[in-house]
């Protein structure tokens, strides 16, 4: 089976981070493996410590470095971001049953096989989210969207994630 994106979307500081929480953990409970992608928009940021053996692989011209430690492996890519495409990064996820995405807010916009979560505390964002984004696959997030009347369902992840994690099971099934 391939992999499905599904993207987390909303505006800073909405609960994007914690619904992805919230529904790995549901969906791992239900059996599935669950990859997340997570795009951090800070620009100076970085996974390698300065100083570290990692880093002096780095400095030194590697492109790809790989640090294996007793309990993960970290692949770190020395590239630029922005000419990275959402396929290179999904192929990187394809032994999983879905793929979160919180992030790359251009890159999944009206991208139609990348269905959205949007997360919105208030209805302009609700607004704004149905114009800016195709297709979304429910609404989450402090604001309910039930009295819109958008035919979208609402599931408030902090609450009730099996309904949230509902939702996205019942869109695989019926792909």
């Amino acid at each position: 089976m391939k992999p499905q994106a599904i993207a987390i979307i909303g505006a800073k500081r909405v609960g994007k981070t914690t619904t992805g929480e919230k529904l790995t953990s549901e969906l791992v409970r239900r059996g599935y493996k669950i990859a997340a992608i997570k795009h951090i928009s800070e620009p100076d940021f970085t996974m390698d410590s300065t100083g570290k053996d990692t880093w002096r692989y780095a400095q030194a011209g590697a492109k790809t470095i790989i640090a294996v430690s007793s309990n993960e492996i970290v692949t770190i890519e020395k590239s630029d971001a922005k000419k990275t495409r959402l396929s290179s990064l999904l192929k990187k996820c394809r032994e999983n049953d879905i793929i979160l995405i919180e992030g790359l807010k251009n890159q999944v916009a009206k991208n139609e096989a990348v269905p959205k979560i949007a997360i919105t505390t208030t209805r302009v964002q609700a607004e704004n989210a149905l114009r800016m984004y195709k297709p979304i696959l429910a609404f989450s997030g402090p604001y309910n969207t039930k009295p819109m009347n958008v035919n979208i369902p609402y599931a408030d992840s902090t609450k009730n994630p099996d309904k949230l994690a509902d939702i996205i099971e019942k869109f695989l099934l019926e792909k």
